[in-house]
């Protein structure tokens, strides 16, 4: 069983930066960041898959960096020219297996996930 511990996440001004982490207990194949704010699914914004691939979602993309140290099974997600509409509980997902990039940012292809770290905006 894999575990997965969010950290980073806090109140930060509109068009602030932050950078969250996501500490594995062991390597996964593919990992990802999902955001879900009260009575909305959760939404992919970002994963790291296969060897370097990364994927960003329309919203984020040009704002959002996602990357992973494999040694320190850590990934991470920068997080910069924050809006309000960023404001959620961002999670880390992880999995075993690989996955084409149609995939990556669907909360139904990972099997392990975080318990969340809540990102606040405020404007």
């Amino acid at each position: 069983h894999v575990q997965l511990v969010e950290s980073g996440g806090g109140p930060v001004q509109a068009g602030g930066s932050l950078r969250l982490s996501c500490a594995a207990s062991e390597y996964t194949y593919s990992m990802a960041w999902f955001r879900q704010t009260p009575g909305n699914p959760r939404e992919g914004v970002a994963a790291s898959y296969g060897i370097d691939r990364t994927t960003y979602a329309n919203s984020v993309k040009g704002r959002f960096t996602i990357s992973r140290d494999n040694a320190k099974k850590i990934l991470y997600l920068q997080i910069d020219s924050l809006k309000p509409e960023d404001a959620a509980m961002y999670y880390c997902a992880a999995d075993k297996y690989a996955m084409v990039a149609a995939q990556v940012l669907l909360p139904a292809q990972y099997e392990y996930w975080g318990q969340g770290t809540q990102v606040t905006v405020s404007s």
